[in-house]
Protein backbone atom coordinates (compact mmCIF):
# COMPACT_ATOMS: atom_id res chain seq x y z
CA UNK A 1 0.00 0.00 0.00
CA UNK A 2 1.13 3.59 -0.53
CA UNK A 3 3.74 4.84 1.91
CA UNK A 4 2.98 7.60 4.41
CA UNK A 5 5.25 10.59 4.85
CA UNK A 6 5.32 12.69 8.01
CA UNK A 7 5.62 16.44 7.44
CA UNK A 8 5.37 18.91 10.32
CA UNK A 9 3.74 16.30 12.51
CA UNK A 10 1.08 15.34 9.93
CA UNK A 11 0.93 12.24 7.73
CA UNK A 12 0.69 12.58 3.95
CA UNK A 13 0.39 10.24 0.96
CA UNK A 14 0.78 10.76 -2.74
CA UNK A 15 -2.25 12.47 -4.23
CA UNK A 16 -2.95 9.46 -6.46
CA UNK A 17 -1.96 5.96 -5.43
CA UNK A 18 -3.10 2.35 -5.41
CA UNK A 19 -5.77 2.89 -2.76
CA UNK A 20 -7.22 5.78 -4.76
CA UNK A 21 -8.40 3.27 -7.37
CA UNK A 22 -8.97 0.24 -5.12
CA UNK A 23 -11.24 1.90 -2.57
CA UNK A 24 -14.06 2.89 -4.99
CA UNK A 25 -14.15 -0.67 -6.33
CA UNK A 26 -14.33 -2.19 -2.85
CA UNK A 27 -16.93 0.34 -1.71
CA UNK A 28 -19.16 -0.24 -4.73
CA UNK A 29 -18.86 -4.02 -4.35
CA UNK A 30 -19.83 -3.82 -0.66
CA UNK A 31 -22.77 -1.50 -1.35
CA UNK A 32 -23.88 -3.84 -4.14
CA UNK A 33 -24.34 -6.63 -1.57
CA UNK A 34 -27.34 -4.72 -0.23
CA UNK A 35 -28.64 -3.27 -3.50
CA UNK A 36 -28.74 -6.62 -5.33
CA UNK A 37 -30.88 -8.19 -2.62
CA UNK A 38 -32.90 -5.23 -1.31
CA UNK A 39 -33.03 -2.84 -4.26
CA UNK A 40 -31.49 0.63 -4.31
CA UNK A 41 -34.53 2.51 -2.97
CA UNK A 42 -35.13 0.03 -0.14
CA UNK A 43 -31.43 0.00 0.80
CA UNK A 44 -31.29 3.79 1.14
CA UNK A 45 -34.65 4.00 2.93
CA UNK A 46 -33.73 1.24 5.38
CA UNK A 47 -30.39 2.90 6.08
CA UNK A 48 -31.98 6.25 6.88
CA UNK A 49 -34.93 4.78 8.82
CA UNK A 50 -32.68 2.53 10.89
CA UNK A 51 -30.38 5.42 11.76
CA UNK A 52 -33.40 7.53 12.75
CA UNK A 53 -34.92 4.82 14.94
CA UNK A 54 -31.55 4.22 16.62
CA UNK A 55 -31.23 7.94 17.29
CA UNK A 56 -34.70 8.23 18.84
CA UNK A 57 -35.03 4.84 20.56
CA UNK A 58 -31.45 4.21 21.66
CA UNK A 59 -29.12 7.20 21.53
CA UNK A 60 -31.38 9.44 23.61
CA UNK A 61 -31.75 6.67 26.20
CA UNK A 62 -28.01 6.06 26.28
CA UNK A 63 -27.40 9.80 26.60
CA UNK A 64 -29.73 9.89 29.61
CA UNK A 65 -27.77 7.01 31.15
CA UNK A 66 -24.48 8.84 30.48
CA UNK A 67 -25.79 12.04 32.10
CA UNK A 68 -26.98 10.28 35.26
CA UNK A 69 -23.83 8.15 35.54
CA UNK A 70 -21.63 11.17 34.80
CA UNK A 71 -23.28 13.11 37.62
CA UNK A 72 -22.97 10.15 39.97
CA UNK A 73 -19.28 9.58 39.19
CA UNK A 74 -18.48 13.30 39.68
CA UNK A 75 -20.27 13.22 43.04
CA UNK A 76 -18.34 10.12 44.13
CA UNK A 77 -15.09 11.77 43.10
CA UNK A 78 -15.86 15.09 44.82
CA UNK A 79 -16.42 13.53 48.24
CA UNK A 80 -13.52 11.08 48.16
CA UNK A 81 -15.18 7.76 47.36
CA UNK A 82 -13.00 7.34 44.26
CA UNK A 83 -9.88 7.95 46.39
CA UNK A 84 -11.10 5.35 48.89
CA UNK A 85 -11.74 2.86 46.11
CA UNK A 86 -8.30 3.58 44.71
CA UNK A 87 -6.69 2.82 48.08
CA UNK A 88 -8.64 -0.44 48.38
CA UNK A 89 -7.58 -1.60 44.91
CA UNK A 90 -3.92 -0.68 45.16
CA UNK A 91 -2.77 -3.85 47.01
CA UNK A 92 -4.24 -5.99 44.21
CA UNK A 93 -2.57 -4.28 41.26
CA UNK A 94 0.96 -5.69 41.39
CA UNK A 95 0.14 -9.35 42.17
CA UNK A 96 -2.85 -9.47 39.78
CA UNK A 97 -1.90 -7.14 36.92
CA UNK A 98 1.85 -6.72 37.39
CA UNK A 99 1.31 -2.95 37.60
CA UNK A 100 2.10 -0.46 40.38
CA UNK A 101 -0.66 0.40 42.82
CA UNK A 102 -1.14 3.81 41.20
CA UNK A 103 -2.58 2.06 38.12
CA UNK A 104 -5.72 1.40 40.16
CA UNK A 105 -6.59 5.07 39.69
CA UNK A 106 -6.64 4.43 35.93
CA UNK A 107 -9.01 1.51 36.46
CA UNK A 108 -11.41 3.63 38.51
CA UNK A 109 -11.38 6.65 36.19
CA UNK A 110 -11.97 4.64 33.00
CA UNK A 111 -14.68 2.54 34.65
CA UNK A 112 -16.52 5.73 35.57
CA UNK A 113 -15.99 7.37 32.17
CA UNK A 114 -14.32 6.08 29.00
CA UNK A 115 -11.01 4.72 27.64
CA UNK A 116 -9.25 8.07 26.98
CA UNK A 117 -9.69 9.09 30.65
CA UNK A 118 -6.40 7.28 31.27
CA UNK A 119 -4.65 9.98 29.22
CA UNK A 120 -5.60 12.63 31.77
CA UNK A 121 -3.29 10.85 34.20
CA UNK A 122 -0.47 10.28 31.74
CA UNK A 123 0.94 13.82 32.05
CA UNK A 124 0.71 13.93 35.83
CA UNK A 125 4.23 13.51 37.22
CA UNK A 126 2.77 12.41 40.56
CA UNK A 127 1.21 9.48 38.69
CA UNK A 128 4.10 8.70 36.32
CA UNK A 129 6.74 8.36 39.02
CA UNK A 130 5.34 5.01 40.16
CA UNK A 131 5.89 3.34 36.76
CA UNK A 132 8.81 1.69 35.03
CA UNK A 133 9.11 2.42 31.30
CA UNK A 134 7.75 -1.00 30.32
CA UNK A 135 4.67 -0.70 32.54
CA UNK A 136 3.42 2.61 31.19
CA UNK A 137 2.23 1.51 27.70
CA UNK A 138 0.21 -1.31 29.30
CA UNK A 139 -2.05 1.38 30.79
CA UNK A 140 -3.78 1.47 27.40
CA UNK A 141 -4.81 -2.18 27.71
CA UNK A 142 -5.66 -1.90 31.40
CA UNK A 143 -7.74 1.25 31.04
CA UNK A 144 -9.58 0.13 27.91
CA UNK A 145 -10.66 -3.12 29.58
CA UNK A 146 -12.67 -1.07 32.08
CA UNK A 147 -13.76 1.77 29.77
CA UNK A 148 -17.44 2.72 30.01
CA UNK A 149 -17.80 -0.05 32.60
CA UNK A 150 -20.37 1.76 34.73
CA UNK A 151 -22.50 2.63 31.70
CA UNK A 152 -22.26 -0.87 30.21
CA UNK A 153 -23.25 -2.55 33.49
CA UNK A 154 -26.03 -0.03 34.21
CA UNK A 155 -27.51 -0.36 30.73
CA UNK A 156 -27.39 -4.16 30.69
CA UNK A 157 -29.10 -4.33 34.09
CA UNK A 158 -31.73 -1.83 32.96
CA UNK A 159 -32.84 -4.38 30.34
CA UNK A 160 -34.21 -6.68 33.07
CA UNK A 161 -37.88 -5.70 32.50
CA UNK A 162 -37.46 -6.24 28.77
CA UNK A 163 -35.90 -9.67 29.38
CA UNK A 164 -38.64 -10.53 31.88
CA UNK A 165 -36.23 -11.57 34.62
CA UNK A 166 -33.50 -9.95 36.78
CA UNK A 167 -30.15 -9.62 35.04
CA UNK A 168 -28.07 -8.77 38.11
CA UNK A 169 -26.25 -12.12 38.10
CA UNK A 170 -25.54 -11.88 34.37
CA UNK A 171 -24.07 -8.39 34.78
CA UNK A 172 -21.89 -9.44 37.74
CA UNK A 173 -20.63 -12.46 35.81
CA UNK A 174 -19.90 -10.20 32.84
CA UNK A 175 -17.95 -7.87 35.11
CA UNK A 176 -15.88 -10.82 36.34
CA UNK A 177 -15.31 -11.92 32.74
CA UNK A 178 -14.10 -8.42 31.82
CA UNK A 179 -11.73 -8.51 34.80
CA UNK A 180 -10.28 -11.82 33.58
CA UNK A 181 -9.91 -10.40 30.07
CA UNK A 182 -8.17 -7.30 31.42
CA UNK A 183 -5.65 -9.40 33.34
CA UNK A 184 -4.81 -11.46 30.26
CA UNK A 185 -4.57 -8.41 28.00
CA UNK A 186 -2.39 -6.43 30.42
CA UNK A 187 -0.10 -9.32 31.32
CA UNK A 188 0.47 -10.21 27.66
CA UNK A 189 1.23 -6.56 26.86
CA UNK A 190 3.78 -6.43 29.69
CA UNK A 191 5.68 -9.35 28.13
CA UNK A 192 6.18 -7.36 24.91
CA UNK A 193 6.91 -4.03 26.60
CA UNK A 194 9.47 -5.60 28.94
CA UNK A 195 11.35 -6.96 25.93
CA UNK A 196 11.14 -3.57 24.23
CA UNK A 197 12.15 -1.29 27.14
CA UNK A 198 13.91 -3.62 29.55
CA UNK A 199 12.77 -4.45 33.07
CA UNK A 200 14.69 -1.72 34.93
CA UNK A 201 14.42 1.32 32.63
CA UNK A 202 12.86 4.26 34.44
CA UNK A 203 10.01 6.22 32.89
CA UNK A 204 11.06 9.63 31.61
CA UNK A 205 9.37 12.68 33.19
CA UNK A 206 6.49 14.22 31.26
CA UNK A 207 7.33 17.22 29.10
CA UNK A 208 4.98 20.11 29.82
CA UNK A 209 2.84 17.76 31.86
CA UNK A 210 -0.05 18.62 34.08
CA UNK A 211 0.53 20.44 37.34
CA UNK A 212 1.66 18.10 40.11
CA UNK A 213 -0.85 17.45 42.86
CA UNK A 214 0.23 17.40 46.51
CA UNK A 215 0.87 13.84 47.60
CA UNK A 216 -2.08 12.14 49.30
CA UNK A 217 -4.35 15.09 48.49
CA UNK A 218 -7.29 15.43 46.10
CA UNK A 219 -8.70 18.51 44.38
CA UNK A 220 -12.18 19.72 45.42
CA UNK A 221 -14.56 22.47 44.28
CA UNK A 222 -15.12 25.79 46.04
CA UNK A 223 -18.01 26.36 48.47
CA UNK A 224 -19.81 24.44 51.16
CA UNK A 225 -21.07 20.87 51.03
CA UNK A 226 -24.35 21.76 49.31
CA UNK A 227 -22.65 23.96 46.71
CA UNK A 228 -20.00 21.34 45.97
CA UNK A 229 -22.67 18.68 45.62
CA UNK A 230 -24.73 20.70 43.14
CA UNK A 231 -21.67 21.74 41.12
CA UNK A 232 -20.42 18.16 40.98
CA UNK A 233 -23.81 16.88 39.82
CA UNK A 234 -24.16 19.56 37.13
CA UNK A 235 -20.57 19.35 35.86
CA UNK A 236 -20.68 15.55 35.88
CA UNK A 237 -23.99 15.64 34.02
CA UNK A 238 -22.49 18.05 31.51
CA UNK A 239 -19.64 15.61 30.90
CA UNK A 240 -22.26 12.89 30.48
CA UNK A 241 -23.92 14.95 27.73
CA UNK A 242 -20.56 15.16 25.93
CA UNK A 243 -20.14 11.40 26.21
CA UNK A 244 -23.70 10.83 24.99
CA UNK A 245 -23.12 13.06 21.98
CA UNK A 246 -19.78 11.37 21.27
CA UNK A 247 -21.45 7.97 20.85
CA UNK A 248 -23.87 9.24 18.18
CA UNK A 249 -21.57 8.57 15.17
CA UNK A 250 -20.70 5.11 16.39
CA UNK A 251 -24.31 4.13 16.99
CA UNK A 252 -25.75 5.61 13.79
CA UNK A 253 -22.97 4.59 11.41
CA UNK A 254 -21.56 1.35 12.82
CA UNK A 255 -24.77 -0.01 14.30
CA UNK A 256 -26.87 0.77 11.22
CA UNK A 257 -24.39 -1.11 9.07
CA UNK A 258 -24.20 -4.09 11.43
CA UNK A 259 -27.99 -4.24 11.83
CA UNK A 260 -28.40 -4.35 8.06
CA UNK A 261 -25.87 -7.18 7.93
CA UNK A 262 -27.71 -9.08 10.69
CA UNK A 263 -31.45 -8.63 10.08
CA UNK A 264 -33.53 -10.01 7.25
CA UNK A 265 -36.57 -8.83 5.26
CA UNK A 266 -40.03 -8.08 6.65
CA UNK A 267 -42.18 -10.89 8.09
CA UNK A 268 -43.68 -11.69 4.69
CA UNK A 269 -40.21 -12.03 3.12
CA UNK A 270 -40.32 -8.77 1.17
CA UNK A 271 -38.30 -5.58 1.53
CA UNK A 272 -40.20 -2.41 2.30
CA UNK A 273 -37.44 0.07 3.19
CA UNK A 274 -38.47 0.04 6.86
CA UNK A 275 -36.01 0.28 9.73
CA UNK A 276 -34.08 -2.79 10.83
CA UNK A 277 -34.30 -4.74 7.58
CA UNK A 278 -31.18 -6.32 6.10
CA UNK A 279 -29.51 -9.14 4.21
CA UNK A 280 -28.69 -11.56 7.10
CA UNK A 281 -25.06 -11.91 6.05
CA UNK A 282 -23.51 -12.04 9.53
CA UNK A 283 -25.88 -14.76 10.87
CA UNK A 284 -25.17 -16.83 7.78
CA UNK A 285 -21.41 -16.54 8.31
CA UNK A 286 -21.77 -17.12 12.06
CA UNK A 287 -23.84 -20.23 11.31
CA UNK A 288 -20.91 -21.64 9.36
CA UNK A 289 -18.71 -21.51 12.47
CA UNK A 290 -21.45 -22.10 15.04
CA UNK A 291 -19.66 -25.29 16.09
CA UNK A 292 -16.87 -23.01 17.36
CA UNK A 293 -18.94 -20.07 18.69
CA UNK A 294 -21.50 -22.18 20.60
CA UNK A 295 -19.10 -24.01 22.96
CA UNK A 296 -16.92 -20.93 23.47
CA UNK A 297 -19.49 -18.15 23.93
CA UNK A 298 -22.82 -20.00 24.14
CA UNK A 299 -24.63 -17.55 21.85
CA UNK A 300 -28.36 -18.31 21.73
CA UNK A 301 -28.58 -17.32 18.05
CA UNK A 302 -26.22 -16.48 15.18
CA UNK A 303 -27.46 -12.86 15.31
CA UNK A 304 -25.87 -12.43 18.74
CA UNK A 305 -22.39 -12.31 17.22
CA UNK A 306 -23.17 -8.79 15.97
CA UNK A 307 -22.93 -7.28 19.47
CA UNK A 308 -19.26 -8.12 20.21
CA UNK A 309 -18.37 -7.39 16.58
CA UNK A 310 -19.81 -3.90 16.99
CA UNK A 311 -18.03 -3.46 20.34
CA UNK A 312 -14.73 -3.61 18.46
CA UNK A 313 -15.43 -0.13 17.14
CA UNK A 314 -17.94 1.42 19.53
CA UNK A 315 -19.24 0.19 22.88
CA UNK A 316 -22.27 2.49 22.72
CA UNK A 317 -23.28 1.08 19.36
CA UNK A 318 -23.02 -2.49 20.63
CA UNK A 319 -25.25 -1.68 23.61
CA UNK A 320 -27.92 -0.30 21.33
CA UNK A 321 -28.24 -3.65 19.55
CA UNK A 322 -28.89 -5.63 22.71
CA UNK A 323 -32.43 -4.37 23.36
CA UNK A 324 -33.42 -5.12 19.75
CA UNK A 325 -32.17 -8.72 20.04
CA UNK A 326 -34.11 -9.16 23.30
CA UNK A 327 -37.34 -7.90 21.69
CA UNK A 328 -36.81 -10.40 18.87
CA UNK A 329 -36.32 -13.23 21.40
CA UNK A 330 -32.85 -14.01 20.06
CA UNK A 331 -30.79 -13.78 23.26
CA UNK A 332 -31.02 -14.80 26.92
CA UNK A 333 -29.31 -13.99 30.25
CA UNK A 334 -26.15 -15.94 29.38
CA UNK A 335 -25.75 -13.77 26.27
CA UNK A 336 -26.10 -10.66 28.47
CA UNK A 337 -23.22 -11.93 30.64
CA UNK A 338 -21.04 -12.47 27.56
CA UNK A 339 -22.04 -9.11 26.04
CA UNK A 340 -21.26 -7.29 29.30
CA UNK A 341 -17.81 -8.89 29.46
CA UNK A 342 -16.87 -8.30 25.83
CA UNK A 343 -18.45 -4.84 25.43
CA UNK A 344 -16.68 -3.63 28.56
CA UNK A 345 -13.34 -5.32 27.85
CA UNK A 346 -13.18 -4.27 24.19
CA UNK A 347 -15.18 -1.00 24.54
CA UNK A 348 -14.37 0.26 21.08
CA UNK A 349 -10.62 -0.38 21.37
CA UNK A 350 -10.04 -0.44 17.61
CA UNK A 351 -11.11 3.21 17.49
CA UNK A 352 -9.16 4.36 20.56
CA UNK A 353 -6.03 2.19 20.92
CA UNK A 354 -4.09 3.92 18.15
CA UNK A 355 -4.61 7.45 19.48
CA UNK A 356 -4.03 6.38 23.08
CA UNK A 357 -0.74 4.63 22.32
CA UNK A 358 0.33 7.62 20.25
CA UNK A 359 -0.46 9.96 23.15
CA UNK A 360 1.64 7.78 25.45
CA UNK A 361 4.55 8.00 22.97
CA UNK A 362 4.47 4.30 22.07
CA UNK A 363 3.35 4.22 18.42
CA UNK A 364 5.71 1.33 17.68
CA UNK A 365 3.72 -0.92 20.04
CA UNK A 366 0.24 -0.22 18.64
CA UNK A 367 0.00 -3.56 16.82
CA UNK A 368 1.00 -5.54 19.91
CA UNK A 369 -1.45 -3.59 22.10
CA UNK A 370 -4.31 -4.33 19.71
CA UNK A 371 -3.34 -8.01 19.39
CA UNK A 372 -3.15 -8.51 23.17
CA UNK A 373 -6.47 -6.78 23.71
CA UNK A 374 -8.19 -8.80 21.00
CA UNK A 375 -7.21 -12.00 22.78
CA UNK A 376 -8.20 -10.50 26.14
CA UNK A 377 -11.70 -9.72 24.86
CA UNK A 378 -12.17 -13.26 23.55
CA UNK A 379 -11.07 -14.66 26.91
CA UNK A 380 -13.47 -12.29 28.70
CA UNK A 381 -16.42 -13.62 26.70
CA UNK A 382 -15.42 -17.27 27.12
CA UNK A 383 -14.91 -16.83 30.87
CA UNK A 384 -18.27 -15.09 31.31
CA UNK A 385 -20.07 -17.84 29.40
CA UNK A 386 -18.66 -20.72 31.40
CA UNK A 387 -18.92 -18.97 34.76
CA UNK A 388 -22.59 -18.27 34.07
CA UNK A 389 -23.16 -21.89 32.99
CA UNK A 390 -21.50 -23.23 36.17
CA UNK A 391 -23.47 -20.86 38.42
CA UNK A 392 -26.72 -21.83 36.65
CA UNK A 393 -25.96 -25.51 37.28
CA UNK A 394 -25.27 -24.85 40.95
CA UNK A 395 -28.38 -22.67 41.31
Amino acid sequence: MDKKTEINGRLFKKELGLETFLFPLIFIAFFALFVVKMGLANTLNTMMNTAYRLLIDTVLYLTAVCVIMGALSALLNEFGFVSLLNRLLQPLMRPVFGMPGAASLGVVTTFLSDNPAILALADDQNFRRYFKAYQFPALTNLGTAFGMGLIVCSYMYSLSPLMGRPLGLAVIVGLVGALIGSIISTRLMLIFTKKHFGAETQLAPAEGGAEELPEKMRPVRDGGVGSRMMNALLEGGHNGVKMGVSIVPGVLVVCTLVMMLINGPAADGTYTGSAYEGIRLLPMLAGKIDFILKPLFGFSSPEAVGVPVTALGAAGASLSMTATLIRQGLIGPCDIAVFTAMCMCWSGYLSTHTSMMDSLGCKELIGKAIGCHTLGGFCAGIAAHWIFVLLSMIG
